[in-house]
C-alpha cells in the first residue's frame, strides 16, 4: 500500500546519507518503532473487523456487499523518517506519533460510489469512533485526476496498559478509482524526471472517463435492483390473482 513518488524516493536515498542516520541513532529508532508498531497494527485490525462486520450485515439485509476488498499497511520506519524530514520535524518516534496520522492505513475498495459514502457514514456513526480529518477527493479531485474519500479516525484498542486511541487513515474508493490510481502510480513510479504535461493531461482525461463510467455502472446496478424488486413482488400478485402458487 506504500505509494512512493519519484521525488520521495530520491529524497529517501539522499537522506540515508545524512549524518543523522548513524548506527546508534537508527538502533534507537528501530527499538522504539518495534514497540509502537504492534499498537498501530491493532488499530488496523480493529478497523478491518468493523468494516467486515458492516459489509456482512449489509449483505444479509440488502443482498449486496458494498466492500469489494480491503488492503492495509503500517508505514515503514524509512517512510516515517523521510516524511518527518520533509515536513521539518524532529526525527523521533514520539514526534511521529504526535504529527503523523497515516502511520496506520486502511484502503477500502468499494463497488459503487454510493457505497463509499454509505461505508464512511456507518463507520463514523459508531459512538467510539472519532473523526479527526476528512478530505473528499471525489467531489474535489486532485489536479492529476485522483479521486478517493480520505478520513482519519481515532479507534480504541485494548492493550496491556489499557485502552488507547489510535489514529488510522482510511482511503475509500471504488474499484474503478483504484484501477486508475494503481496504473497512474505504476506509470509515475521510479521516474527520475518529471512526467510531460501532455501525459499528465492524458491521465486526467482517463480519470474523467473512468469517473463517468463509474456513475453509469452505479445507475445500471440501481436499475437492476428496481427490476429485481418488481420480480420479487410478482409471485404474490399471481397468488392473489388465481389463489395458486407458481409452479403448482
Amino acid at each position: 500500500m506504500e505509494n512512493k513518488k519519484p521525488d520521495v524516493i530520491r529524497e529517501q536515498a539522499e537522506y540515508r546519507s545524512t549524518e543523522f542516520k548513524t548506527n546508534d541513532a537508527m538502533e534507537v529508532l528501530q527499538r522504539e518503532y518495534a514497540q509502537v508498531k504492534p499498537v498501530y497494527e491493532a488499530g488496523i485490525r480493529e478497523i478491518n473487523a468493523r468494516l467486515e462486520t458492516l459489509d456482512s450485515e449489509f449483505s444479509l439485509k440488502f443482498m449486496h456487499n458494498p466492500i469489494h476488498h480491503l488492503e492495509s499497511r503500517v508505514k515503514s520506519l524509512d517512510s516515517i523518517i523521510v516524511k518527518l524530514h520533509s515536513m521539518g520535524y524532529p526525527i523521533s518516534i514520539s514526534c511521529a506519533k504526535k504529527t503523523l496520522h497515516d502511520i496506520a492505513g486502511v484502503r477500502v475498495v468499494c463497488r459503487y460510489v454510493d457505497d463509499i459514502y454509505r461505508i464512511a457514514d456507518l463507520l463514523l456513526a459508531q459512538d467510539d469512533i472519532n473523526l479527526i480529518l476528512k478530505k473528499n477527493y471525489i467531489e474535489n479531485p486532485k489536479p492529476n485526476g485522483y479521486r478517493s474519500l480520505h478520513i482519519v479516525v481515532d479507534v480504541p484498542v485494548y492493550m496491556s496498559q489499557g485502552k488507547l486511541y489510535i489514529p488510522v487513515e482510511i482511503q475509500i474508493r471504488t474499484v474503478a478509482m483504484d484501477f486508475w490510481a494503481t496504473l497512474e502510480h505504476g506509470i509515475r513510479y521510479k521516474r527520475t524526471d518529471a512526467v510531460p504535461p501532455r501525459i499528465v493531461d492524458e491521465l486526467r482525461a482517463c480519470a474523467d472517463v473512468i469517473t463517468e463510467t463509474d456513475y453509469k455502472m452505479q445507475k445500471i446496478f440501481q436499475a437492476l435492483q428496481m427490476v429485481g424488486d418488481k420480480d420479487e413482488e410478482s409471485p404474490e400478485s399471481i397468488i392473489e390473482a388465481d389463489g395458486r402458487r407458481p409452479g403448482r
